[in-house]
């Protein structure tokens, strides 16, 4: 378990300074609405509730893309998920932001503006750095508390999350709390049954990293997506390799060869590779073809085949423990989405402790009307996650412990 203070060690009526992940698609210059919203406006509701005088950061994007855009939007889109008028100040640590700060009575919420825009934000220093910079001191005197809700920037060592806890008392919002105790189960949850890690995505390298740092802490993993394709190149089928319009496969290949090669040969009996795939016919309809009937990949495989889902839900259904990372295959595309969604449902009539991560997957539950409280956890995590899983250090979280 971890170390750090949480929200139930807070006082009431306090000023707090709180640190969310409100990091959203924009499309069009609107920001979209998602599952982070609603997340952080628990932790933000209850402190408000507490009569605490809540002041919320958060960054949007990066300088340079497109993304990178006030969170004037976002202040409107947490409003509605908290159920109480969030104020915006155009500003972060300035003397419009100091103002509004010293008129925020308990009760009452405040969004600052995105705190990339504050040049002494980004730059991945030591946390004794970050708490030095103007951004943190001229903040931290106008609080009694530090909270970081934002689990899913927890691997960045950025002023807004490593700053603060070093100039204030800090403490672990709901989101941080259960996103950590979830993502680090595996690691440090002992389970009576049988644990299986469902993997897939378009990064393997990830993958990979996942599957090597969890060999001795599961059972059998269960191999979709680019991985999954790469894995059975690594048993000589035809398959794992880019074609005309594709660069996914080769570069991987070529930097992931001797590790996958190494897994199949030292853990080969844990690893579960698909029976069969399916493609796009010439008529647009989804198709399968068995793997060992696969003679050249002459065309795109976009999903792990029916025998595959059918093989993977029966051992999900005598799982104890399922986490999964990453999408079995292009499930945003209803035709190839069986996989994924296939998988998913097993998990959620299954009576196990189940995570489920890696940012594209969770949004699968929702597309296809499951809910998530059929899952132990849903992350809203990504990167955080990967690090997690893979027993990574987590300066966010280190540094709320002290």
């Amino acid at each position: 378990m971890a170390s750090f203070k949480t929200l139930d060690d807070l006082e009431d009526g306090q000023r707090v300074l709180v640190r969310l992940d409100l990091n959203s698609p924009v499309e069009d210059g609107e920001v979209q609405d998602n599952r982070r919203f609603d997340r952080h406006a628990e932790t933000v509701r209850e402190l408000a509730e507490r009569d605490c005088g809540v002041v919320c950061m958060a960054h949007q994007g990066r300088p340079g893309r497109d993304t990178f855009v006030s969170l004037e939007q976002h202040a409107d889109i947490l409003g509605r998920h908290v159920g109480k008028p969030v104020e915006f100040v155009p500003d972060t640590f300035g003397d419009r932001a100091i103002s509004a700060i010293d008129d925020l009575a308990g009760g009452e919420i405040l969004l600052l503006e995105n705190t990339r825009m504050c040049d002494e934000e980004l730059p991945e220093e030591e946390p004794t750095v970050k708490a030095e910079t103007e951004f943190v001191k001229a903040l931290a005197p106008e609080f009694d508390a530090y909270v970081n809700d934002a689990y899913s920037a927890a691997h960045r060592s950025h002023a807004s999350l490593v700053g603060f806890p070093l100039a204030l008392p800090a403490y672990a919002g709901r989101v941080m709390e259960t996103e950590y105790e979830a993502n680090t189960a595996i690691a440090e949850r002992a389970f009576d049954g049988p644990v299986t890690m469902v993997v897939g995505g378009t990064k393997a390298s990830d993958v990979i990293d996942v599957m090597t740092a969890l060999e001795d802490k599961v059972d059998t993993f269960l191999l979709g997506g680019i991985a999954g394709e790469l894995f059975l190149r690594a048993m000589d089928v035809p398959v794992g390799r880019d074609i005309e319009g594709m660069d996914l496969f080769d570069d991987q290949w070529a930097e992931n060869e001797t590790t996958i090669r190494s897994l199949l040969d030292d853990y080969g009996d844990q690893i579960r590779l698909a029976l069969d795939l399916a493609f796009e016919d010439d008529e647009g309809e989804r198709d399968e073809i068995e793997v060992l009937d696969v003679e050249e990949k002459d065309r795109a495989f976009l999903d792990v085949g029916s025998n595959t889902v059918s093989e993977y839900a029966a051992i999900v259904e005598d799982s104890e423990a399922v986490f999964v990372k990453g999408a079995l295959g292009l499930f945003e595309d209803e035709r190839f989405a069986d996989g994924t969604v296939g998988v998913l449902e097993a998990i959620a009539e299954t009576d196990c402790f189940s995570v489920v991560g890696g940012g594209d997957t969770s949004r699968a539950i929702e597309m296809y009307g499951m809910s998530e409280d059929d899952f132990g956890h849903v992350s809203i995590a990504g990167g955080a996650y990967i690090r997690a899983l893979t027993g990574e250090r987590l300066v966010g979280v280190e540094a709320l412990r002290g």
